[in-house]
């Protein structure tokens, strides 16, 4: 992961979350189907303040889990590896809840560790992009393209 990015940027300048309709659509769809938590990647650049989604990578969910996600590590590697070498980074994380679209306490400490925007998909159809700030969750606007 390109640290030196969010060093720069820093996770409080996110504003908003820029992803195209067709991604998250997929991302839903998916979600909606699964009945243990899916998770990957969103990659592309941050600018402005935004984080500029321009691929979504899905990751095998090693927990096979209703209620919890750990990407496969060496799924994490050769996804980053790709899209570092096409000049985009990770600007957030996915996974779903078959519950609200609401951080955990788990989903908490993974924010921590990888300071990105974190998308999170509910059963229901909804979702909703959040951020952590000086410790403290923030929810950030979701805008198609």
């Amino acid at each position: 992961m390109n640290r030196k990015a969010y060093q720069n940027h820093g996770v409080s300048a996110f504003m908003e979350l820029v992803i195209r309709n067709e991604h998250l659509n997929e991302i839903l769809e998916k979600a909606g189907k699964s009945s243990v938590e899916i998770c990957g990647f969103l990659f592309g650049r941050i600018t402005d303040g935004k984080a500029i989604v321009e691929e979504i990578r899905f990751i095998p969910n090693r927990l096979n889990s209703p209620s919890a996600f750990e990407m496969e590590p060496l799924e994490m590697v050769r996804a980053i590896d790709e899209a570092e070498e096409r000049g985009l980074e990770v600007v957030g994380i996915f996974h779903s809840h078959l519950c609200a679209p609401v951080p955990s306490l788990r989903d908490l400490k993974g924010m921590r560790l990888w300071p990105v925007v974190w998308l999170i998909a509910g059963s229901d159809g909804s979702c909703r992009a959040f951020v952590l700030e000086e410790g403290k969750i923030r929810e950030i606007k979701i805008r198609l393209k």
